[in-house]
């Protein structure tokens, strides 16, 4: 064979394969709408019994249980760390330090305790941690004696656009075997931090002292993902728990007790709705159950939130909030209308690259597509194409009793990519200033399947480079991919 024959077949494998990946680009992208018949759920959706394994209390007097950590301050420099003691409060402190079994550093927290019904609760410790450097392994031990108990956490790359992260989205999840598939595959992913779309434990589905019970359990269920990466918080409907007949009128009084988040960092005046900054990523967390429109608190922290997204340090602007604006489901459909009508313009004036939501038992991702050309007298009253408009995604199939919500209306709207009714977690996997790799995968016969998945151009970089120039650095970037599941 000649050097010239061998150079024309290695041009055409070279055009065969950018062909190849330009297709596979497309279906990930999405081109054509599809609603998946795969239904399937391989445990029952009823919670795991209470002497299951997953719910172990810790051996040993006074042991700390139902560990979990979130994000500490504005930028990823600090923890707070949070656990239960049953006993007696027993030490609130927390001991650190950057090798194993040595802990150099120690940091004091607060107890506190509350009553649901006639259930009180166990002594519930929150400590902050910071002070601490990027991109660092820490182990820490809290309790005391033979009771204690040692863990780790990672903390995340300085401030910066072109900082690699990898984050896993999870919603709706509960304390099912579905439950228990999602956590040991996302576990099983890269995964560094989760961010949690809403409805916790649905201990809310249970009534008097059970209540109190389901938040136990779940505080140990999640303990082994959670008290080793930040799980950033979301409140969804199910951590309302409004219950007159039980003299339980308080909203959010469990989750506000057992979750703390920094939202002061962010000059938010509620735990429930606030922002961080974590590698390249600005998060920013709403609270669907609780008033948004103009002039609440709400909104007005988020006017001055924006204000502070500084797309040159974090490119890849986030939004978590638990009831979708976009959802063709059958259920909860157009309950996220209202907030639309007062957020959805400043997303696209603002350049938000995705809007992460729960609060329906299914997966659904949009095109980008907006509705603010309407009003009562004019305007399309349907979304149109919008590629200034974020992405939209429902998560809200991490496995809880309620079951799947297997009812998509028919036919599937032109805004809607692909949905199915199946039970899964995603990941966003952040690959530098313009691109990110986004996967949702569901939990099928006991695996994990990457089922749905695309490239996500940042809205503010494409904008500022030019899309020529942008997909030219996608193709640089992308070749050598492989993917992890």
């Amino acid at each position: 064979m000649t050097e010239a024959t061998m150079m024309c077949m290695c041009l055409l494998l070279l055009q065969l394969s950018i062909t190849f990946f330009v297709f596979m680009c497309c279906v990930g992208n999405g081109n054509a709408r599809i609603t998946s018949a795969f239904v399937r759920s391989e445990f029952p959706s009823v919670d795991i019994p209470l002497d299951n394994k997953v719910f172990a209390v810790p051996k040993g007097y006074n042991a700390p249980q139902q560990v979990h950590i979130t994000q500490g301050d504005y930028d990823g420099k600090a923890v707070i760390v949070s656990w239960v003691t049953t006993d007696e409060p027993g030490p609130s402190k927390v001991q650190y330090g950057t090798s194993e079994k040595t802990y150099d550093y120690t940091a004091e927290g607060t107890t506190t305790n509350y009553t649901f019904y006639k259930y009180q609760s166990g002594y519930i410790h929150h400590c902050l941690v910071d002070g601490l450097e990027f991109d660092t392994k820490y182990y820490y031990k809290i309790g005391s004696g033979n009771s204690s108990q040692e863990f780790w956490f990672q903390t995340p790359p300085e401030i910066d656009p072109d900082a690699p992260y990898i984050f896993g989205i999870i919603g709706d999840l509960g304390q099912t075997y579905n439950s228990l598939s999602t956590l040991e595959h996302y576990m099983h992913s890269e995964g560094q931090t989760v961010l949690f779309l809403g409805d916790l434990s649905y201990a809310d589905r249970y009534q008097y002292n059970d209540v109190g019970v389901r938040w136990d359990t779940w505080g140990r269920f999640v303990e082994q993902s959670a008290a080793y990466q930040p799980w950033i918080w979301s409140a969804g409907n199910h951590e309302i728990e409004y219950m007159p007949y039980m003299g339980e009128v308080l909203p959010f009084k469990s989750y506000l007790y057992r979750f703390p988040t920094p939202y002061a960092a962010s000059k938010s005046s509620s735990p429930l709705w606030y922002a961080i900054r974590r590698a390249s990523a600005h998060i920013i967390v709403l609270s669907s159950y609780s008033p948004f429109v103009t002039y609440t608190p709400q909104w007005l922290w988020l006017a001055e939130e924006f204000k502070r997204v500084n797309r040159e340090k974090t490119p890849w602007l986030i939004v978590l909030m638990h009831v979708p604006i976009y959802n063709s489901n059958e259920a909860h459909f157009m309950e996220g209308e209202s907030m639309r009508a007062a957020f959805e313009s400043w997303f696209i004036l603002n350049k938000v690259d995705i809007v992460f939501a729960g609060h329906v038992h299914a997966y659904e991702r949009s095109y980008r597509i907006s509705n603010i050309h309407y009003s009562v007298s004019s305007g399309d009253p349907y979304p149109v194409p919008d590629e200034s408009a974020p992405v939209y995604i429902t998560v809200g199939d991490g496995g809880n009793q309620e079951g799947l919500a297997g009812r998509f209306r028919d036919p599937q709207p032109d805004y809607s990519a692909f949905r199915e009714a199946s039970y899964g977690h995603s990941t966003l996997e952040i690959k530098n200033r313009t691109h990110a790799f986004y996967r949702w995968n569901r939990n099928s016969d006991g695996k994990q399947v990457s089922t749905d998945s695309f490239v996500l151009h940042n809205q503010y970089w494409a904008s500022k480079l030019g899309s020529r120039k942008l997909k030219k650095h996608r193709l640089g970037d992308l070749i050598g991919w492989t993917a992890p599941y």
